[in-house]
């Protein structure tokens, strides 16, 4: 435990040191008057720096641009995809300024991308919008939940696009930085990245009933993206049914390792030249420009980036992995995040979010809850039975839906015979006490037969609850509605 303190706590001087190099551009009380931003020098070229300043550099480095590369690479792994298909046969993947849709829950042997749903219908698409912008489709929902979250490479969202938003049936535009040009007709709405690169996930609620399941397959086939050379103002439709197969690039427990950290640092000149400075980073980019450019002329410094992004990663990252290391602290254990998805300078929470469980939702599409611990605070585990009450008229309260899903050590789903891995609004046969009240069973072996549609099985090994409340309602927002204790049984 002092070990794991000690490195949040290295963590957190990285986050200070970083934003110190940027204090004067964001914080108006710590600017110093200049002729002109472009008046401040930065490190002098050519200049010797010695081993234990490149290391400091270096791991402030790591954590700060780990989710931006994190983004990279995923764009760098599927460039060769030749059109849109299924990874592995179970995830969807497709070119740059295109999209994939599945059009049915996940399946739990994915691991591209850590804590997945089985609530909705995903579909998945990296954005590259250096070359031209990207028409995005948008069919009749009729009165369906929706939301597509579409962010950049800092993983913020930069587009209001769902039924939150009132969003309208029809074509919607997303545009680069530097993009100039009239909108297009027929184009409702254009949204502007700040970032070339950047993502887009469509989540559609289905319910577990296949007959709902049948029932929104006419609208995933109108969820299409585009390249704006394609766009002719036709409603386009595909058969999500008839993709190919590609091979997978994950094996094993854990999700794919996006960040390789003896490969950082090859990487993170591209990162940071793709990558526009926000306001005050430029001190930031000029101290790791001058570290690269050194490190590039000294076998020993180079090593020494090398070695320090492997402690970083096993020091600062790692530890963020799990949910009860970072966090809003909330009644009984749980913990949330208030600034998903528009991070903004918090490097940490980024970081963190994008270690344990990336692409979230904008507060306001979604809230997530995380929970690693019983109400005593001891670890969740298999060996353990455990009981989550919400009190009569105290579901979550949402506009859309809420769940809450299981996930094993590796933060994916826990095999079991049922393939039941969450409960919640798509779940029509749970059964509520006589108070009113709905009692959820979180366990390895079957509760009572009475108790099954409300049993969400456990494995034999640690595990995390996390609660999905998508389009939250004001008490949510407000903080004046929490979720429960999770009650170990004795």
């Amino acid at each position: 435990m002092n070990g794991l303190v000690m490195n949040l706590a290295s963590a957190t001087r990285c986050v200070v040191m970083l934003s110190l190099f940027s204090a004067s551009a964001l914080c108006p009380s710590a600017q110093t008057k200049t002729p002109s931003d472009a008046s401040v020098p930065g490190p002098v070229a050519g200049t010797r720096v010695s081993a234990e300043y490149v290391r400091q550099i270096a791991r402030f480095a790591y954590f700060w641009a780990w989710p931006m590369t994190n983004l990279h690479n995923r764009r760098t792994a599927f460039k060769d995809v030749p059109e849109p298909g299924l990874m592995g046969g179970i995830v969807p993947i497709a070119p740059s300024n295109q999209l994939a849709m599945l059009r049915d829950y996940i399946d739990p042997q994915e691991r591209l991308v850590a804590c997945p749903n089985q609530d909705v219908v995903y579909g998945f698409g990296i954005l590259s919008l250096e070359g031209e912008p990207v028409v995005v489709q948008v069919p009749d929902f009729s009165g369906r939940f929706w939301v597509y979250q579409i962010g950049d490479q800092r993983t913020d969202g930069f587009a209001n696009l769902g039924a939150m938003y009132s969003s309208k049936p029809g074509f919607y535009l997303l545009v680069g930085p530097t993009w100039k040009g009239a909108r297009p007709k027929g184009i409702v709405k254009v949204f502007r990245s700040p970032t070339n690169l950047g993502y887009i996930i469509p989540r559609v609620f289905v319910s577990d009933d296949p007959v709902d399941k049948q029932a929104v397959q006419p609208k995933i086939n109108q969820i299409l993206a585009y390249p704006l050379s394609k766009y002719d103002g036709k409603m386009k439709t595909k058969d999500w049914a008839q993709i190919p197969k590609f091979p997978s690039v994950g094996q094993g427990e854990e999700e794919t390792k996006w960040v390789v950290p003896e490969k950082f640092f090859d990487v993170l000149p591209d990162v940071l030249d793709e990558l526009p400075p926000l306001r005050g980073e430029e001190a930031i980019y000029a101290n790791l420009r001058a570290v690269l450019d050194a490190a590039a002329k000294n076998p020993k410094l180079k090593e020494a980036l090398k070695q320090t992004a492997v402690d970083a990663d096993d020091e600062l990252v790692t530890p963020l992995f799990q949910f009860r290391n970072y966090g809003v602290p909330l009644p009984y254990n749980w913990t949330t995040v208030s600034n998903g998805a528009a991070f903004g300078v918090d490097y940490f929470t980024r970081t963190a979010v994008a270690k344990s469980n990336i692409f979230v939702n904008k507060d306001g599409e979604t809230k997530y809850f995380y929970q690693d611990l019983d109400s005593s605070g001891e670890r969740l585990t298999g060996y353990e039975r455990y009981t989550v009450t919400f009190a009569r008229g105290q579901l979550p309260p949402v506009k859309g839906f809420w769940s809450l899903t299981l996930y094993n050590e590796h933060h994916f789903f826990a095999p079991n015979e049922l393939k039941r891995y969450s409960l919640g609004t798509k779940n029509k046969d749970l059964k509520y006490n006589a108070d009113g009240s709905l009692t959820l069973y979180v366990q390895a072996d079957p509760p009572a037969e009475d108790k099954q549609s409300n049993w969400l099985p456990a494995p034999e090994s640690d595990f995390s609850l996390y609660l999905r409340a998508y389009w939250p309602q004001a008490p949510i927002m407000s903080g004046t509605w929490t979720p429960p204790a999770v009650i170990r049984l004795e």
